[in-house]
């Protein structure tokens, strides 16, 4: 069985309050970030359960407003993977345990359903997905003025992951014709038994500089497979900073969605 789970806190250095944040549809109807990026993981085939994550009264008081399942997590979760390994105990019939990211409301089904298709023999997958121009330029564009506005993955031929970095990597002013900048999706799919050993690890180093859950897979020698995915013509971005929520209602507009 696949379970969804979308972690939500209130406290951000970032974005405080951000799951709560309000964004315009193609119609002009609002909802907030969490209420569409639980509908993205209510579209997903595969999914058995969609269940919001929080430690906030406030974040689980709107999502039972608006229909979804809530699971009260602990404080100290120090990230998202935490909060997902904390769901996974009281979940034992969970075979797959998805984290949707609850900033990332365009995210497609189908980015869902490659990483649950490339799970065999891994501990953990997430997409990444090839940086057109665009999405280069902005990448670039929020380092330049000190914004996080995206996370870059790099990996080997395998597709086994050797790094992620809120940095654009790798050095991207000397791409050959073919070369790609990868855009790291955040989506990940992970085996209980994976989760329970990540939340008796501590932070590591790379973790901890850096602010990337991931990194303490890759730091304790767990394998994370990156599955490339495709656009295919709809705009990615994550809500990171605020004025994300601008890009992500332009984005909404353009593809029709309430």
């Amino acid at each position: 069985m696949v379970t969804i789970v979308i972690p939500a806190r209130f406290q951000s250095q970032r974005f405080q309050g951000k799951p709560l944040a309000m964004l315009r549809g193609a119609t002009g109807i609002e909802k907030s970030l969490i209420q569409r990026s639980w509908e993205a993981g209510c579209a997903v085939p595969e999914a058995a359960r969609v269940i919001v994550a929080t430690d906030d009264d406030r974040i689980a008081e709107h999502a039972r407003g608006f229909g979804a399942e809530v699971m009260m997590t602990s404080a100290t979760c120090a990230n998202g993977t935490e909060r997902c390994a904390e769901v996974a105990d009281s979940l034992p019939e969970a075979e797959l345990i998805v984290n949707l990211q609850g900033d990332a409301p365009l995210t497609p089904p189908e980015f869902v359903s490659a990483v649950i298709a490339a799970m065999e023999g891994v501990d953990m997958a997430t997409p990444v997905l090839k940086a057109d121009p665009q999405i280069l330029r902005r990448l670039k564009g929020d380092r330049a003025q000190g914004l996080v506005g995206g996370t870059t993955a790099v990996f080997d031929d395998t597709r086994r992951a050797l790094y992620f970095s809120k940095e654009v990597l790798p050095f991207s002013d000397r791409l050959a014709p073919g070369d790609a900048v990868f855009h790291h999706v955040g989506l990940y799919a992970y085996r209980p038994e994976a989760l329970r050993r990540y939340a008796g690890w501590p932070m590591g180093r790379l973790e901890r500089i850096e602010g990337l859950e991931q990194l303490r897979f890759l730091e304790n020698g767990a394998h994370v497979r990156c599955v490339e995915v495709e656009a295919g013509g709809r705009v990615f971005w994550e809500v990171n900073n605020p004025p994300d929520i601008a890009r992500v209602e332009a984005a909404l507009a353009e593809m029709g969605i309430e």
